[in-house]
């Protein structure tokens, strides 16, 4: 998946980095492996929008507010993704690992409002130990996705601050 996202990238002129580290699976030690703000680790949650497959993006340290979603979303129906029903989707990517262009993989792309926040994202590149970081405005020029308020901030325990 990463020769094939670079060279997409490339073919339309964008700057970016790739970022190698070691495997991680949460947000918060890709964040920490790969020397990344936590708010501008995207990640990519798989979603059913009245029934069609949609990539949702949001910062690493939020979750979805489903009931937010379905509103700005202007849909009776809104929910999480089975593995089962998404994993033969992306043949090229790890599970949980896929890349926030949906545009490559004929889906929507919803985007998280705070997103727009900081000038880069990074997101994994799909395998968990491979992050793409560029501009949000490039990401945005090539993927179109439609902003909306559907995040809401993970509460930070106290176990994970020490």
């Amino acid at each position: 998946m990463l020769k094939r996202l670079t060279q997409y990238l490339d073919s339309h002129s964008t700057r970016y980095v790739v970022v190698i580290h070691s495997p991680a699976y949460t947000a918060q030690e890709i964040a920490a492996r790969a020397h990344v703000p936590g708010r501008e680790l995207a990640k990519t949650v798989m979603a059913k929008v009245d029934g069609k497959m949609t990539m949702l993006v949001l910062p690493a340290s939020s979750m979805v507010n489903f009931t937010a979603l379905r509103q700005d979303a202007g849909a009776s129906r809104a929910e999480l993704a089975t593995e089962a029903e998404f994993k033969g989707l992306f043949p090229e990517c790890e599970v949980g690992a896929m890349p926030p262009f949906g545009n490559l993989f004929d889906m929507p792309v919803l985007v998280d409002r705070t997103l727009l926040e900081d000038e880069e994202i990074a997101f994994n590149a799909g395998t968990h130990k491979e992050l793409v970081r560029l501009s949000y405005a490039d990401f945005a020029r090539l993927v179109q996705p439609t902003v909306m308020s559907f995040g809401i901030r993970k509460k930070i325990h106290e176990e994970e601050i020490r």
